[in-house]
């Protein structure tokens, strides 16, 4: 009796508690006891405010357990990273191991564009004295009997649409049994014949060992770039990686690791940043793949493989470009709240690039991986998964008929590589804004030329159409950070809720305590009564 407080009913409880609560309201229900009609008025208006409070209540907690964000934005002023620049001269080899097939290649292309518009392009196409790419390893390679296919000749298609005559251009791909066929047709003549091309051009190059090593040939950085300034310091040649791309050619990408601190920005404007000038000469390796003269330029982040059929710009022969750049960084929650990744370990594709997380590495990963388990064999442009192979008509005669359909599965999501390859929780994206001039003027592109023979041994006589100078520059040093914020976190869900429960009953926690005493005390007070009507049943028992 001590401990707890005996009521000897339980409407002396309840009287008990609408006297002496902090709820408001309660006490009318004592108070005008003897009006029914308050009573039963006061009862329902404390009943609804219940039902009120607690629909809210639910709404507060469908809006948490959705886990909205919102996202807020600031600025940063301080020193940073250069980011990584890549360029490339547009300008593919023809390498020596493969160069018959590419040049019968070059045959079969002035052949079908004879067919098809009967243009004799054979002076244009064939570059016959331009010599070929001889790389350490290869020579002693054993030819693999490879046979370009005639299976894939180009056509020229018509149909009737909206009662207009259509005309397309393109190439048949059948199965395995030859049972399912269809065209991979284009309205543009020009765009069916680069994707044949490229189609047999992926074939002939599957014939290469998957890693070349390009790193000691002969062409070297001052091939391509004629000069290189970062903060008016000349580059040095630990500042550039070189490789090859089977589509854009030579490329070197400067500050890859963003670890030098040498390319620490500390200024912004055109005299601070990267200035280069490039031969954009175009030596018509393979000309029906690069249609395009001039220089492939990426700006990305450090530790990325440059995705340069996906991004960049290219860069106008006999012009000068000057190209700012604005840092936005991105930082995701992830959990509950979004689907990221910090660094990819926790994503079920396994990447088949060497450098850190991108959603473009994780989709190429894993189109690639569906793409050897279906066709059996891999996409040559994307790197291999262990004990695959390129695809090669002459061993899976069907594979392009495969790829394509994959190809346009991806593009149309079908295929579950967009749920399997979240985005990074942190992304540092670059704006840019490019101005363009010609390069160099008339009157002054002789002793230009002319101090470019001197120091690169340059040799041209073409006006101003083989070089071109790019400037990279931060705008600003300030960046902009959008952030993700929980929208209702959990300081402000009890917040939420206090202000409900304040409204509908003007109470705070403490009633909340009172309420949950009162339920304590009806127990209690239900098992003294059960147990006194036991006892006395006992004693009826027993006494006669």
């Amino acid at each position: 009796e001590g401990l707890i407080e005996f009521y000897d009913s339980f409407k002396e409880m309840f009287e008990f508690f609408c006297k002496n609560t902090t709820i408001h309201g309660t006490i009318r229900l004592v108070c005008s006891d003897s009006n029914r009609m308050k009573t039963a008025f006061w009862t329902l208006l404390l009943l609804a405010s219940f039902g009120m409070l607690y629909w809210q209540f639910a709404l507060m907690f469908s809006q948490y357990w959705a886990y909205p964000v919102v996202l807020t934005m600031s600025m940063h002023s301080e020193p940073k990273m250069f980011p990584a620049i890549t360029i490339c001269n547009l300008d593919p080899y023809r390498f020596e191991l493969v160069s018959e097939h590419l040049v019968q290649l070059d045959r079969m292309a002035e052949e079908s564009i004879t067919f098809l518009y009967g243009i004799n392009t054979s002076a244009r196409l064939f570059h016959m004295n331009d010599r070929n790419i001889h790389v350490q390893g290869l020579s002693n390679l054993s030819r693999s009997g490879f046979k370009l296919s005639q299976n894939f000749s180009l056509l020229r298609m018509s149909d009737l649409r909206s009662g207009k005559k259509h005309s397309s251009v393109g190439f048949r791909l059948c199965n395995s049994t030859g049972g399912n066929c269809f065209y991979k047709t284009y309205s543009s003549g020009m765009d069916a014949i680069l994707e044949w091309y490229r189609f047999h051009y992926m074939n002939i190059m599957s014939q290469l060992p998957v890693i070349i090593n390009i790193s000691h040939h002969e062409e070297q950085i001052e091939d391509m770039v004629y000069s290189c300034q970062y903060d008016g310091e000349p580059c040095r040649p630990s500042d550039y990686d070189h490789f090859h791309h089977p589509v854009f050619g030579s490329c070197y990408t400067f500050n890859s690791k963003g670890t030098d601190p040498f390319w620490t920005a500390t200024k912004p404007g055109i005299p601070y940043g990267l200035s280069l000038i490039l031969r954009a000469e175009q030596k018509d390796h393979i000309p029906l793949l690069s249609t395009v003269a001039g220089v492939k330029v990426m700006i990305h982040n450090h530790n990325q493989t440059p995705f340069l059929e996906h991004e960049g710009f290219d860069i106008r022969p006999g012009i000068a470009t000057t190209i700012g750049i604005q840092q936005d960084e991105v930082n995701r929650l992830g959990g509950n709240y979004g689907k990221c990744t910090t660094n990819g370990d926790d994503v079920d594709v396994k990447l088949l690039y060497n450098n850190s997380y991108t959603l473009q590495a994780c989709l190429h990963s894993c189109f690639q991986h569906i793409m050897v388990q279906e066709c059996g064999c891999g996409y040559y442009y994307y790197p291999l998964p262990a004990g695959a192979d390129y695809c090669d008509y002459n061993k899976q005669p069907a594979w392009g008929h495969c790829f394509y359909q994959l190809y346009n599965r991806l593009g149309n999501h079908h295929l579950n590589c967009f749920d399997q390859c979240p985005k990074p929780c942190r992304e540092s994206l670059y704006k840019v804004s490019a101005g363009t001039a010609k390069w160099p003027s008339a009157k002054s592109q002789d002793w230009v030329r002319q101090a470019l023979r001197h120091q690169n041994g340059y040799n041209s006589t073409s006006n101003r159409k083989d070089i071109a100078k790019v400037t990279i520059f931060y705008q600003q040093l300030n960046y902009q950070a959008v952030n993700e914020s929980p929208l209702l976190s959990e300081n402000l869900l009890l917040s939420s809720m206090g202000s409900q429960w304040s409204l509908w009953f003007g109470s705070s926690v403490l009633s909340v305590v009172e309420m949950f005493e009162l339920l304590v005390d009806t127990l209690v007070l239900s098992l003294l009564f059960c147990y006194q009507r036991l006892r006395a049943t006992k004693t009826l028992r027993v006494s006669p």
